[in-house]
């Protein structure tokens, strides 16, 4: 049923819960292969290391994706990393749109909960613009 799955990932708590029922869903499907999407936000990686200069922010995400792929491997699920750059919603949305998922899973909420009562959560975004089915997780 589930062959091909987007997982969407940002190193959130809701995203590392994203990740397992992501893994779940392909370890039910043999061959099934899971991508897992990261988007660089320019304005947000200025702002954090201009607010954060000398913290390990930008580690702690790097480790909660080696932990979401290190889970992968020991689920024995094929997964391939993509690293994409710009806005959220929008560079998740465009990647769904232009490759042929039978499922796309991300958190209900991120690292930046300002940005979501201002603008509206990503995963709002992306379940409103995404061609194929999207499973959002709390």
């Amino acid at each position: 049923m589930f062959k091909r799955i987007l997982l969407a990932t940002d190193g959130s708590e809701h995203s590392i819960r994203a990740a397992e029922k992501a893994i779940a869903l392909a370890s039910f499907q043999t061959g099934a292969q899971m991508d897992i999407v990261y988007v660089v936000d320019g304005k947000q990686s200025k702002d954090d290391v201009l607010e954060h200069w000398g913290s390990d922010a930008a580690d702690k995400r790097k480790h909660k994706l080696q932990m979401i792929e290190q889970k992968a491997r020991h689920a024995e699920v094929k997964y391939e990393t993509i690293i994409l750059h710009g806005e959220p919603g929008p560079a998740i949305v465009e990647y769904a749109n232009k490759h042929t998922y039978d499922a796309l899973v991300i958190g209900s909420r991120g690292l930046n909960t300002f940005q979501e009562m201002v603008l509206g959560s990503v995963s709002h975004k992306v379940a409103k613009r995404a061609k194929c089915p999207v499973m959002i997780v709390k």
